[in-house]
């Protein structure tokens, strides 16, 4: 089942492209079966099912470049962004926040709303390049999550969806929400002791993303 489903985001932007050439270009100025530009933005994240920390939002940021093709109606998107996100923390044993360095693959399918508005929705897969952790105190009373980067999947894997707006020229503006589905944290670990143990740490990443870019 998962090789059906990555060889159709395979073939999805081929299919898509292919019916737009079948068709007589009788679209306006505006539209573009085919373009591609740069965007950034701010990040707002945080991670579920981490009450147990208190955890809060972190601002942080993304930046990348990002490919269209498609119809009038629908299009194809693939992004490639690198992002900073995270979350705050606070316990009664001490406060700070985690850092993440990611590079997220976007793969996500367009409607477009007149000229103008465009309807995102579709996968992303990251890769955790780095994680870093600053406390103002001690720790955030969890052993497991004091520790970094070898205590973390590498892979995320989510969805993601918002709205993109196209103002004037090749100006865009857009606000997008990504939701992991996959555990930020490895499921099982092991202690200092050497021995094996699966901690209390099911949270997943959680961005609000708003950006503005250009396209070519």
């Amino acid at each position: 089942m998962k090789r059906i489903y990555f060889l159709l985001l395979i073939l999805a932007p081929l299919f898509v492209f292919c019916q737009q050439d079948n068709k007589d270009t009788e679209s306006k100025p505006q539209t573009k079966s085919f373009y591609f530009g740069l965007k950034g933005g701010v990040n707002f994240s945080n991670v579920t099912n981490a009450s147990s920390i208190g955890a809060g939002s972190l601002t942080g940021y993304h930046a990348g470049i990002f490919v269209n093709m498609g119809a009038k109606l629908i299009s194809f998107r693939i992004e490639a962004l690198y992002s900073r996100q995270g979350y705050n923390y606070s316990t009664d044993s001490g406060s700070g926040s985690v850092k993440h360095d990611y590079i997220y693959l976007a793969e996500l399918m367009g409607i477009n709303i007149t000229h103008f508005f465009q309807i995102q929705f579709g996968a992303q897969t990251g890769y955790l390049l780095n994680a870093k952790a600053e406390s103002k105190d001690q720790g955030t009373g969890n052993a497991a999550a004091d520790q970094i980067l070898n205590l973390y999947n590498r892979f995320d894997f989510g969805m993601s969806g918002g709205l993109e707006v196209h103002p004037i020229a090749g100006i865009i503006v857009g606000a997008r929400y990504n939701l992991s589905f996959s555990n930020l944290y490895k499921v099982s670990l092991t202690s200092s002791s050497g021995g094996s143990y699966t901690p209390n740490l099911d949270f997943k990443n959680n961005v609000v993303q708003v950006f503005a870019g250009y396209r070519f």
